[in-house]
């Protein structure tokens, strides 16, 4: 199995909660959605088509609340393989994508939660499973991201991923983007 595939297809469970980077389970038009709404001030939606590509083309992290069914146990056991449940018992809660060439770099962009789903501790465990695989790639030259959160997200790509801030875009501390990467295996060490 090629590295790009096998990064494809990773999963995590924890309770009802399931991480996948299978983006053909990503409900497009929810994520069009939300690239709609004034919470995402980084993009705009686009055909359905055009983000379906762009999907395909990454590696995404789709966090889905695992529904139970009318009639079904109460509990749902989110380690059951994902395959094998349907996706509307999925509700995409939370999506992170890497633009990577699976092997040396990567670039972390759309991390979005839905607001619902806020201040449970599911945020952090999407980047620290997005660190995960990045730190299973043994020819990574660096990893990259950019986030205006300074006050919150900066503290907290450095904390969970490494990052260490290498610039601003736009202007200036607090106004712009915060540039931030973390060096990985690849990474010359006498640079």
């Amino acid at each position: 199995m090629a590295e790009g595939e096998r990064l494809q297809h990773q999963t995590w469970s924890k309770d009802h909660y399931h991480i996948s980077t299978d983006a053909a389970l990503l409900p497009v038009a929810k994520i069009n959605q939300a690239f709609a709404s004034s919470d995402v001030y980084w993009a705009l939606p686009m055909p359905e088509a055009v983000l379906r590509e762009t999907l395909q083309r990454s590696l995404c992290f789709g966090l889905y609340d695992m529904h139970v069914k009318k009639g079904a146990p109460d509990e749902v056991d989110a380690g059951d393989a994902i395959e094998s449940r349907e996706k509307e018992d999925m509700e995409l809660v939370g999506f992170a994508r890497c633009v990577t060439d699976y092997t040396t770099f990567v670039y972390l962009t759309d991390v979005y939660f839905w607001p619902a789903h806020q201040g449970r501790g599911l945020g952090k465990w999407l980047i620290m499973c997005v660190q995960e695989v990045i730190e299973s790639m043994p020819y990574l030259r660096r990893s990259m991201l950019f986030t205006s959160g300074w006050e919150r997200l900066v503290p907290m790509y450095r904390a969970l991923m490494g990052m260490e801030l290498i610039g601003s875009a736009d202007g200036a501390g607090a106004v712009g983007a915060a540039v931030m990467q973390r060096k990985g295996e690849g990474f010359p060490k006498d640079l």
